[in-house]
């Protein structure tokens, strides 16, 4: 029996007023497809999930969903107006007595419900966004970018709810590791055109590379053949009196099929410059220790980075990796230890939030606007590792056109942002590089290049990333930041880290025995808990009261005598929610007794 698809797409076209974006685009999603979205920045990914969506109306063709199917889009900057908290946000769709999945998402996403709206940072609110979307469970979840903002735990936490939903998924991400675990399936746009592969990530590079050396076999052929047939024009002339005119019109066709032939966009032109070499040992931190806001960053922690080392910081949003680079670059006291810096350092920094980049600026006044890159009385040129270019020339080495110089920086997309701040960061000479996230947002072939410019980099890179893949491929030395102060240094990355942790967990799982049992007999305060477990006692007392304020609210919505007969299903969903929050407040209160005994020793 044929399935009956989620979303059908026939004859798509849609051009913004300019060349086409999509023309004459088919598509068909069927129920459980997981499948990634790629493409280059710029080449319409988002906006064909637009499209999907509904929000963006096609200029021509039409768009089936059938009945009874939601569809369900993550939006990138939601509009949150008229909504005090994120949490009221995130439940908006649900029926009473369902806030508990907001909840549940909330706890893998790292974001807090209770959060007012206008105090919550963009990343806050498009976890929020994330969060409404997983709450509402629509048979196909359109998702745009949803790692990023997301540290590893959450990704983590992503990927695991991804991988055992029944709905079906479209998703575009920069995180490699992320679509090899979760897709089955690769739709590729590219020129315009829409291609569909049904395997998963893993097989796309391949896919795309043999498609692009068909191509230019296929060029290469009708360029000579088109060199034969005009050498034929010219010369056949003189020896005859009549023209062959048919194959002078086919040699038109060919020379018109050929001009149709739309060029791949090339790599940026990225370029990363060593300026002096600096000294071998670059930084050297020992017994660094800092508390921030009453909370512990780092204890006692030491480290040694030489030229040339490449060491990634990873860890939960929150705990401190930016902290911790700006203590050990010399723009942080710390409160206790010390820092020595070694000679000769240029630093050259990419800022995490952006904000070395002003909205309202154009691109041109962006760079030549910059103190650094500004060349005395040339109004149309930048410097540029010592030498002056022209400012266009120098935005088309990153991919940006002519028509783009002269718009305002937020009218880019965040990839395209992400370039632009490589941009101002490249055009300096330095010896050491501070990377906080640089890979949001970037393509697949862009994350590739600034690879490749990293490895032949001579300088050191100091670097924060949740991007596994991208840590794998860079950095010889992680540190790994877990909270209450404890940061410990791996040799590698990410897969050895985490290879290198499963090794050592027996070794501290006996050790924290150890001093589990010599603190008990000592009879020290909270005794028998463990780190975890005491955060979890911390947490429980506001997990009880919003348990009790669901209850609550469940209670007043049931009070209703008439809401059985007129509304039975949503009777039965909140009577099904009340019991469900009966049993989880129990259970939270026996949990918050066991740990308050073990606290106190009696455990």
């Amino acid at each position: 029996m044929a399935r009956i698809p989620l979303l059908q797409m026939n004859d798509i076209s849609l051009t913004f007023g300019g060349d086409p974006i999509f023309d004459q685009l088919g598509l068909v999603v069927q129920p459980g497809d997981r499948v990634a979205l790629v493409g280059r920045n710029g080449s319409g990914k988002s906006t064909l999930m637009k499209v999907m969506a509904g929000l963006v109306e096609p200029d021509r063709g039409d768009i089936v969903v059938p009945p009874g199917v939601n569809v369900g889009y993550m939006e990138q900057e939601p509009d949150m107006a008229g909504f005090t908290t994120l949490g009221d946000f995130a439940s908006a769709a649900l029926d009473p007595g369902e806030m508990y999945k907001v909840e549940r998402a909330g706890e893998g996403l790292k974001f807090d419900p209770a959060r007012p709206v206008e105090t919550a940072s963009g990343g806050e609110k498009r976890r929020a966004a994330l969060a409404r979307l997983m709450a509402e469970a629509p048979e196909l979840m359109l998702l745009d970018e949803p790692t990023n903002h997301l540290d590893i735990e959450a990704i983590a936490w992503l990927e695991s709810e991804l991988k055992t939903t029944r709905a079906g998924f479209i998703l575009i991400s920069h995180d490699r590791a992320f679509l090899r675990e979760l897709t089955r399936a690769t739709l590729w746009i590219d020129r315009g055109m829409v291609r569909r592969q049904e395997k998963g990530f893993q097989d796309f590079e391949a896919w795309r590379d043999k498609i692009w050396d068909e191509e230019d076999q296929q060029r290469h052929k009708m360029d000579r053949k088109i060199k034969a047939e005009a050498r034929w024009a010219v010369e056949g002339i003189s020896a005859r009196r009549k023209r062959n005119q048919g194959r002078v019109r086919a040699l038109k066709d060919l020379r018109a099929d050929r001009s149709a032939m739309i060029t791949r966009q090339g790599s940026a032109a990225m370029e990363l410059s060593s300026g002096p070499k600096s000294g071998k040992k670059v930084i050297d931190a020992k017994g660094l220790s800092k508390t921030y806001d009453g909370k512990v960053i780092v204890h006692d922690f030491s480290l040694t980075v030489q030229r040339g080392d490449r060491v990634a910081f990873v860890g939960p949003n929150g705990v401190g990796k930016t902290t911790l680079i700006k203590m050990l670059m010399g723009d942080l006291a710390p409160d206790a230890g010390s820092v020595a810096l070694g000679t000769n350092l240029l630093p050259a920094i990419f800022d995490q939030a952006r904000a070395k980049l002003d909205p309202d600026m154009t691109l041109w006044d962006s760079l030549t606007g910059d103190p650094e890159m500004r060349v005395s009385g040339k109004a149309d040129q930048v410097m540029v590792r010592g030498n002056p270019k022209h400012v266009v020339g120098y935005l088309k080495e990153f991919l940006f056109d002519d028509r783009q110089a002269r718009a305002p920086v937020r009218s880019l997309s965040g990839g395209e942002k992400a370039r632009l701040l490589l941009a101002k960061l490249m055009a300096k000479e330095s010896n050491i590089l501070v990377m906080d996230e640089p890979t949001n947002d970037l393509d697949v072939e862009t994350l590739d290049l600034l690879q490749e410019l990293l490895d032949d980099y001579d300088g050191t890179v100091l670097l924060v990333s949740h991007d596994r893949d991208f840590l794998d491929r860079v950095a010889t030395t992680t540190i790994a930041m877990e909270g209450d102060g404890q940061a410990v240094t791996y040799a590698g990355g990410w897969s050895d880290y985490q290879a290198q942790r499963q090794k050592d967990e027996p070794k501290k799982a006996e050790k924290s025995k150890q001093k589990s049992e010599k603190t008990k007999s000592e009879s020290a305060p909270f005794a028998g808990l463990s780190f975890t477990e005491q955060h979890r006692l911390d947490a429980l007392p506001g997990i009880m009261e919003r348990l009790q304020a669901e209850i609550t609210k469940l209670e007043v919505f049931m009070a209703d005598p008439e809401l059985f007969t007129k509304e039975p299903l949503k009777f039965q969903k909140a009577t099904d929610a009340l019991v469900e929050r009966h049993a989880s407040l129990a259970e939270a209160e026996d949990e918050w007794m066991m740990l308050e005994e073990k606290a106190e020793g009696n455990g």
